[in-house]
């Protein structure tokens, strides 16, 4: 983590990364990265890559050293909200959806990316919501887990391998996908359903929530010899689930929870929720609220630091929530909303705000029974929702004023 850094470079260097789209019946224009907007940095044949989707509707392959780029951009038909997933075994694949409708699968070994396969949100039946692609897609053991906001959840076997000239290949195939709802969470919440929280596989169970505040546990244990998973585990928290669950190394799930239909179940519960699922019948530990009006609560994906549970809230507040009980030890108040999820590294955490130049910021957490105090913070153009990545001493974020930067301490 860098002590005292300023702005090594920012991307593009001048024009912004921009794009227009429509939202309902608003046609808009959008800039540099958002929610969630975390770009994927990796070691590959002596080159630090970064690469990452955003709002200008491209996926950008650049050089971590130097912000040029090491590939042309690929354009997509629409905004990238979502963060890119880098193939985890060293094939030279990234996974990232789009609000095009289309989950891409593409190569970096060639002279510009390719894209070797792409999933319709289609492809699973009619949307339930609509046909976006926010959540990052997990890779494990050659398959593809992807959840998309048409409500479906998604298990692709990639079949990754090499041609003869030593270009990497895919042969995919959509083996297994279930509805991210039932009946009865239509019951109680309707028909504004979809999935935008990425999936987390612990052992042999894979965990997801959507719009709806569904917790789900699906069984993977059968897949590779052909048998479908099977649901395991559901609770309901009331309403929409965007962050990711956490996991802590005891087994435990960690739910941040907006606060957007005011239910009473969402009123019974709180927005920051600690569940066992070694007790699917009676999982809850404990929960917190985290709201004021709506719509509020927690949209950026909570941090495991020690015995803290770190949340930042749509109210502007960042929280030190002790695992153990749940109460509050400390609060860190900024510009709402705060919707970047804390990264934490050497005892520092960073997190973007939205004042009104956007600032990212870092603070101490070494000692986690006391406030943690500033230790630095570099503003940026615009808001800064989006998750920042850190690799060897930089900071890597993006902004909605339209740019990427990477923050290091100077040479």
């Amino acid at each position: 983590m860098p002590a005292a850094p300023t702005v090594a470079w920012r991307f593009p260097r001048d024009e912004k990364m921009c794009s227009v789209a429509v939202v309902g019946d608003e046609e808009k224009e959008w800039c540099g990265l958002g929610w969630t907007g975390q770009p994927a940095v990796f070691e590959r044949e002596g080159h630090t890559w970064v690469v990452f989707g955003a709002l200008d509707g491209k996926v950008h392959f650049l050089d971590g050293i130097t912000g040029a780029r090491r590939l042309p951009d690929l354009p997509t038909g629409d905004l990238v909200k979502g963060s890119v997933t880098v193939d985890p075994d060293g094939f030279p694949l990234v996974y990232v959806g789009s609000r095009d409708d289309l989950l891409r699968v593409v190569a970096f070994d060639r002279d510009e990316p390719v894209v070797l396969w792409s999933l319709h949100a289609g492809d699973s039946g009619q949307p339930l919501w609509n046909s976006d692609w926010d959540a990052a897609p997990l890779v494990l053991d050659d398959y593809l887990f992807a959840a998309g906001e048409n409500s479906r959840f998604h298990v692709v076997q990639l079949r990754r391998g090499y041609d003869a000239d030593g270009l990497v290949t895919v042969d995919p195939d959509l083996v297994w996908f279930t509805h991210g709802w039932d009946n009865q969470l239509i019951d109680d919440v309707g028909y504004n359903l979809s999935i935008e929280n990425s999936p987390l596989v612990i052992g042999d169970t894979l965990w997801f929530a959507n719009s709806g505040g569904l917790v789900q546990g699906w069984d993977l244990s059968g897949l590779a010899d052909g048998v479908r998973p099977h649901r395991t585990f559901r609770y309901w928290v009331g309403d929409d689930v965007d962050a990711t669950l956490v996991p802590d190394a005891d087994g435990m799930l960690y739910v941040a929870v907006e606060y957007e239909r005011e239910t009473d179940r969402s009123h019974e519960l709180g927005q920051v929720i600690k569940l066992d699922p070694s007790r699917p019948d009676d999982p809850l530990v404990w929960a917190l609220e985290a709201r004021s009006e709506a719509p509020s609560g927690v949209w950026a994906t909570p941090a495991v630091h020690r015995d803290l549970l770190l949340v930042a809230t749509d109210d502007g507040e960042v929280l030190g929530v002790d695992r153990a009980n749940g109460s509050v030890r400390w609060t860190v108040t900024l510009p709402r909303p705060v919707w970047s999820s804390p990264t934490v590294v050497d005892d520092v955490l960073i997190i973007g705000d939205c004042a009104w130049a956007g600032r990212v910021l870092a603070f101490d957490v070494s000692d986690t029974t006391v406030q943690p105090p500033l230790l630095w913070e570099v503003p940026t153009g615009g808001c800064v929702e989006a998750s920042a990545a850190v690799w060897n001493g930089t900071v890597y974020i993006g902004s909605r004023d339209g740019f990427l930067y990477a923050l290091r301490d100077p040479w």
